[in-house]
């Protein structure tokens, strides 16, 4: 490899995903110099998995959810062999919201007071109202759309575009709920159902997971990179970032980077550095950058403990009449909070999301799920049946509050390297009693929501596929330098002009999606970063 002469910003962004698009976006917005490294590169629509004619079978080749099958140029490799788990992610600007559904679901109120409420884990230092009008704004930047008012949340949660409908699917497992007595809402979705700047009008695909062919969905390389670089920003693909520069007092000064182009190793140096790599690639490269084994930014020792991936467990229902399940978003037609908060009576602490979805795909929803019959029932008239039965499936889905445990966790695993020769990470993960106390439970509640709605036959699937692409905790956050690797507003401790901005720093996971809550926490530290900045020039 050749060297090449160092480039300058004020702010160095690693990682170009949704909490790297947010950061780049606010402080070029700002009038901050600012530049981001992404080992990946833009996705041509024309590749996604979707516009494909057997988009089923693309979706499992380079479109595929974990980095180990895919394999793709800007892929490392995840050790794995002792993960119950393995964990999906995708290198590309955007990130893993490539790949998302598009679920936009706020953290509840609860999720900050773990410790307060029920006496496990840690409380967050913020509070749900800290977050709030970061939500809010990052909901309005992308046109969220949901039905206000959500009883399961504080007064006050609002979308900046109404829902989507709720089809002939939604109403049947509408009504189910209701039988049951049972909280339901609306679900809140990345896809505006309305044209809103950058984005198109969700035209119902229902292929959002792989690709959207219409530009609806809020992937953050088309809601929030274009204009990020219509502000100012500089966005470097191609980028794989060797290692966080520091100097003699231990502040961060810039990173070498190996460009894939040219396999040269460059330097660029910066007066700021915002890590934003995800739940393993920050651990991961905080560990590749130290002076030692421990790494960058670890006194506490945390860097990369403390992994939650919220496992995902999903229930097929059959109906018999056709549902248009072929119909999208894919995200949530509806979701549920019932089981969200500890009732010590089910025998486990916290619980889970319940989102309904409707379910396109003859694979997945089909062929798949017969396979188990046998040879034979693939075949004659039983496909015929088995095309009838993916019109009428529908999804009940749901997310498991993964609690965190050190023992879960990133490290480096120097036998196996990526395409530019740096380690590999090892996701060691192991279910808690707990989890699957509460995998139990869900699966048994989303069997008993489908049998309420009438279903005709209902398919457990307690391990969801591919699941998960939630990569939290391995940077937590806190007050205590000694139990915690970043302060309230990101910013290391170890280290004061070294942020980190992603999901690392979450400190329990809850069971929503965590997208939103990046999104919000990201546009939180930018804005302090922006105000230090400007402090600093006065």
């Amino acid at each position: 490899m050749t060297v090449e002469q160092p480039d300058q910003t004020q702010v160095l962004v690693i990682g170009g995903g949704p909490s790297g698009a947010v950061v780049a976006h606010s402080l070029a917005v700002a009038g901050i110099s600012v530049t981001c490294l992404e080992q990946g590169d833009w996705l041509n629509p024309t590749d996604y998995a979707a516009n494909h004619r057997m988009w089923e079978l693309v979706a499992r080749t380079h479109w595929g959810l974990e980095p180990n099958h895919r394999r793709n140029q800007a892929d490392y490799p995840l050790e794995v062999s002792d993960a119950e788990l393995p964990p999906s992610m995708y290198s590309a600007v955007g990130g893993s919201t490539i790949h998302f559904g598009g679920l936009w679901p706020r953290l509840a109120a609860s999720d900050f007071h773990l410790k307060t409420l029920d006496g496990i884990a840690d409380d967050w230092p913020i509070t749900y109202d800290d977050l709030v009008p970061f939500y809010s704004e990052t909901d309005s930047f992308i046109g969220a759309s949901g039905l206000d008012d959500d009883p399961a949340y504080p007064d006050g949660l609002e979308f900046p575009q109404p829902p989507h409908p709720l089809g002939k699917a939604g109403k049947r497992v509408a009504e189910g709920l209701n039988k049951l007595g049972w909280h339901w809402w609306y679900g809140a979705n990345a896809i505006p159902t309305h044209k809103h700047g950058d984005l198109a009008a969700c035209a119902r695909w229902g292929t959002c997971v792989q690709g959207c062919p219409e530009g609806a969905k809020a992937s953050f390389d088309l809601a929030y990179w274009p204009a990020a670089i219509r502000a100012g920003a500089r966005l470097i693909t191609g980028a794989r970032v060797k290692r966080i520069l520091t100097d003699s007092e231990n502040r961060a000064i810039g990173a070498e980077w190996i460009d894939s182009t040219t396999d040269s190793v460059k330097t660029i140096s910066a007066t700021h550095v915002v890590l934003c790599a995800n739940g393993i690639g920050t651990p991961r490269l905080l560990l590749m950058s130290g002076k030692d084994e421990t790494g960058l930014a670890n006194s506490s020792g945390l860097v990369g403990k403390n992994l939650m991936l919220h496992p995902n467990s999903m229930v097929l229902g059959y109906y018999e009449d056709d549902l248009e399940t072929w119909r999208g978003p894919l995200g949530a037609v509806i979701s549920s909070m019932e089981f969200y908060e500890t009732d010590l009576d089910r025998g486990f602490y916290r619980g889970l999301k319940m989102h309904a979805s409707t379910a396109p795909g003859l694979l997945m929803n089909g062929v798949e799920p017969a396979r188990s019959l046998g040879f034979d029932a693939l075949w004659g008239q039983n496909f015929h049946q088995i095309v009838d039965d993916a019109r009428s499936a529908v999804l009940w889905a749901c997310n498991i509050e993964d609690l965190p445990e050190e023992c879960n966790r990133v490290e480096l695993d120097h036998s196996i390297s990526d395409s530019s020769g740096l380690p590999a990470a090892k996701i060691h993960y192991r279910y808690s009693e707990n989890t699957l106390k509460i995998r139990d439970f869900a699966v048994a509640k989303m069997s008993e929501a489908h049998r309420a709605a009438g279903a005709k036959r209902i398919l457990p699937i307690p391990d969801m596929p591919g699941e998960p692409g939630h990569l939290l905790g391995t940077a937590r956050m806190g007050v205590d330098p000694a139990t915690s690797v970043v302060d309230p507003t990101g910013r290391c401790h170890d280290v004061p002009n070294l942020r980190i901005a992603d999901g690392s720093i979450f400190v329990t996971s809850g069971s929503a999606n965590p997208t939103s809550t990046i999104a919000a926490l990201a546009l939180r530290i930018a804005r302090d970063l922006a105000d230090e900045i400007k402090e600093g020039a006065k």
